[in-house]
Order: structure tokens, then C-alpha cells, then sequence
């Protein structure tokens, strides 16, 4: 195995391992809620065996809570579903869409810690490219770790894709501090080995704050226009 091939490995380990930490962590956070419901309703039992009036408003407030973290677990347990299936082969039909909603689901919790918002503009129609699933969220989450860094004051990150008749480009936009870094800090050799894997290339417009991934629809193929 060569020195790149250790890389991409090692890049892609310290990315699932980033992500299920993260998972780990929300999981935990919403076992905590519920654990601290199941006291209340375990309190409130106590009153009613004793005979003591309960507040059904009380009452409805902590099953909403529950049912609330109910939902937001399946969504949690979702995400990491996707994410495990993700290796299951090296080339398959991806939606883009699907894939980048996926990783802001991924790094939403990250993203909150560091006070950025992440804005995703669903494609109007669905755009479905053939590359390798686990290589393009790593490298999305590469991309999105570097751009909530440069967000600037604005603290914003928006996503939206455009589809021509080879390739995709996903457009990073309202990167505030793009313009005040050198040109060679991004992509680095962790992207450059994964936009080798994927066909792709990334494009830096620092005047308009924005970074362009673009993807061949068939990474089969690696041809892109634009």
C-alpha cells in the first residue's frame, strides 16, 4: 500500500470516527432528556398515589418533550444508518441533494457548537451522479469544516447545486474570511487525494466568498464541463 492510499485511509477513519463521536454524543443528550421526563412522570406518579391533584398541563409538557426527543432520535439514528451504508460500495447512484442534506444532519450538532448556520437550497430537480458514496462525504465534510472556519461574522454557510451536462457543482457560499487567507491553505493533500478518488476539483473564488466542488456525473468516467 503507498503513502497516498494510507492518507486516504487514514482521512476517512478520523472522518467516521469524528461523526460517530458526534452521533455518540446526541445520542447521549437525548437519553439525558428523556431520563430527566421519566423522573417527572415517575414524581408525578407519586403524587397521584398519594392522592395530590396533578397539573395536565404539566403533564402535556413533559409527553411533548418525550415525543419530541423520540423524533429527533430517529432522525439521529437515520443519519447514522446512511452513513454506515455509505461503505457498502465503491461506485453507486448518489442524489446530491440526499448527500448534502446528510452531512449538514452530520455536522449540524458541530455547527451549532460553533455558532454557524447551515443553509442548504434543495436542487429544484433531482440530481443523481454515480462515485463513490463514503470518499464524497468525506470530502463534504472536509469542505464543510473548512468553510464554517472562514464564515466570518456572518456565521452563515449556504449550499446550493447547479447540474450541467457532465458534471455537478456544489457552491459553498458566504465565506466572509475567504479573502483573507493565502491561496494554498485549501484544498489540501487530504482533499487533493480525495477529489483524485472522486474525479472532482474544487474551485476558490475568494472575491466572491464562495468554493465550487465540482463532480463528474460518472465518476466512471471523471469528465467535467465548467
Amino acid at each position: 500500500m503507498d503513502h497516498r492510499s494510507n492518507d486516504e485511509i487514514g482521512t476517512g477513519l478520523q472522518f467516521f470516527g469524528k461523526m460517530t463521536a458526534s452521533i455518540s454524543h446526541e445520542i447521549k443528550n437525548v437519553m439525558a432528556i428523556i431520563n430527566e421526563s421519566a423522573g417527572l412522570l415517575e414524581d408525578y406518579g407519586m403524587m397521584a398515589d398519594k392522592g395530590i391533584p396533578i397539573d395536565l398541563e404539566k403533564l402535556k409538557v413533559v409527553s411533548k418533550r418525550v415525543s419530541k426527543q423520540i423524533h429527533r432520535a430517529e432522525g439521529i439514528i437515520k443519519n447514522m444508518n446512511s452513513l454506515a451504508h455509505s461503505v457498502d460500495g465503491l461506485h453507486k447512484s448518489v442524489e446530491i441533494g440526499e448527500a448534502l442534506k446528510l452531512s449538514i444532519g452530520l455536522a449540524q450538532r458541530l455547527a451549532d457548537m460553533k455558532s454557524v448556520k447551515l443553509d442548504l437550497q434543495p436542487p429544484r430537480d433531482t440530481v443523481t451522479i454515480i462515485t463513490s458514496p463514503f470518499h464524497l462525504l468525506t470530502l463534504l465534510w472536509q469542505v464543510l469544516d473548512f468553510a464554517m472556519g472562514v464564515s466570518g461574522g456572518g456565521k452563515t454557510v449556504k449550499f446550493m447545486v447547479e447540474t450541467g451536462s457532465a458534471s455537478v457543482k456544489i457552491r459553498v457560499s458566504g465565506l466572509e474570511a475567504l479573502s483573507t487567507l493565502p491561496e494554498t491553505v485549501f484544498p489540501t493533500e487530504k482533499e487533493e487525494d480525495l477529489l483524485q478518488i472522486l474525479g472532482g476539483k474544487i474551485l476558490m473564488d475568494e472575491k466572491d466568498r464562495k468554493i465550487e466542488l465540482v463532480l463528474p456525473k460518472d465518476v466512471r468516467q471523471k469528465g467535467t464541463d465548467g
